[in-house]
């Protein structure tokens, strides 16, 4: 028999996105519940792997409420990331219930005294819920594209998400497919840890930021650039990298396109981080090859006709938000099975994302933004719930 529990703010997902909604609720004196379908705070951020740092500083990367430790350092491992998000949750006494895995969430259509939602769980304990915040995460479903022959190839291959550092894979010919920020960092320490030899199969050109610029955090800069028409930031962004990154024509990656702000708002593609990476391509140690376009047993073709044999295969080709079948059918997604309003704006009555923005300017800060917005448009709809109450 499905049991059903009334509560005022349900927030579904306990990672920074969905503990940072649930504090600026409870500071605009809203009943808040948390539903994590792991046995512990930041389940998916346990899963990296331990060498992991942020690219964004500590000081812009605290969630509301409570800064990152001093002694956490610059660059905030993900070990750290943890123990900051643990103590944030029992610091704040934000209720989080373990171990709950939520399977769809529909209207209430009556069922409940006032307009809300019914959100059910794997358990068929149902939710009646006056508000629901969706943060169950950007990185929710690692995704490997169906490439041809990828069935029957015989060598080792994984998604980066179960790539567990260079050790893994020490002494081998390791083809790495991607062009981003878990590429270039898994390239780089597949190098540290003595691979044989690494390449990256580049689709696109990525940009390359350095982390920091005369002193002054890229993030710190990134921020400054939001501030101005994507077109400008564009250029400015251009000229940089002319300034900071050296021309890597020769090495098969051309400077890309002066496109860097306009790619994060249209593509949801941030720019790479150099952590190391520039000067191992500059040097040769890891060579960019040609986009991934197939497989044999033994081998990988590539788009400009090579056939390659690496000994592994790591796809660092990004993740799925898997929303279709929690959200289908209620209008809230678009045609891709993204949510169809940004993170932080009203999806629908009493009903919100947050995390599933990419932002140049860091992900942390982005959630703490997205949580504040939620906050001052439920307590604008508080009021206007008041007034009414009161004039009736």
């Amino acid at each position: 028999m499905t049991s059903s529990e009334h509560v005022d703010c349900l927030v579904i997902g306990a990672g920074p996105a969905g503990l940072a909604a649930a504090r600026e609720l409870m500071r605009a004196g809203r009943r808040v519940l948390v539903l994590e379908q792991g046995d512990a705070i930041a389940t998916s951020w346990r899963t990296h792997r331990p060498g992991l740092r942020l690219h964004t500083v500590r000081h812009l990367s605290g969630l509301p409420g409570l800064p990152i430790p001093r002694e956490y350092g610059r660059y905030v491992t993900s070990a750290n990331l943890v123990r900051y998000l643990e103590n944030y949750a029992a610091t704040l006494g934000i209720d989080v219930r373990f171990g709950v895995s939520v399977v769809r969430v529909d209207r209430a259509d009556g069922r409940a005294a006032k307009p809300g939602w019914v959100v059910t769980t794997r358990s068929g304990q149902q939710y009646l819920a006056d508000t629901v915040i969706m943060a169950t995460g950007y990185n929710r479903h690692p995704h490997i594209p169906e490439l041809a022959g990828l069935r029957g190839f015989r060598r080792p291959h994984l998604h980066v998400v179960d790539y567990t550092g260079g050790d893994q894979f020490a002494g081998q010919d390791v083809l790495v497919v991607g062009a981003g920020n878990a590429a270039a960092e898994a390239a780089t320490e597949l190098v540290a840890a003595g691979a044989r030899r690494v390449r990256m199969a580049v689709r696109t050109t990525p940009h390359i930021v350095r982390r920091r610029v005369g002193g002054v955090p890229m993030q710190s800069i990134a921020i400054l650039c939001g501030l101005i028409p994507v077109a400008v930031a564009d250029r400015l962004a251009a000229g940089l990298a002319r300034l900071t990154i050296p021309d890597l024509s020769a090495r098969r990656l051309a400077r890309p396109r002066p496109d860097l702000y306009t790619r994060v708002r249209r593509d949801r593609s941030v720019p790479v981080h150099d952590t190391g990476i520039v000067r191992l391509l500059q040097t040769g140690v890891v060579a960019p090859v040609a986009a991934v376009v197939g497989f044999t047993p033994d081998a990988v073709r590539l788009a400009d006709g090579a056939i390659i044999e690496p000994d592994v295969v790591v796809f660092a080709t990004g993740y799925r938000r898997g929303l279709d079948s929690l959200l289908g059918g209620l209008g809230l997604l678009d045609i891709r099975g993204e949510p169809a309003h940004r993170s932080g704006a009203r999806a629908a009555r009493g009903f919100y994302f947050t995390g599933f923005t990419v932002s140049a300017t860091g992900a942390l800060r982005q959630m703490a933004g997205d949580a504040r917005r939620i906050a001052r448009q439920e307590r604008r709809r508080d009021r206007a719930v008041f007034s009414a109450v009161s004039l009736g």
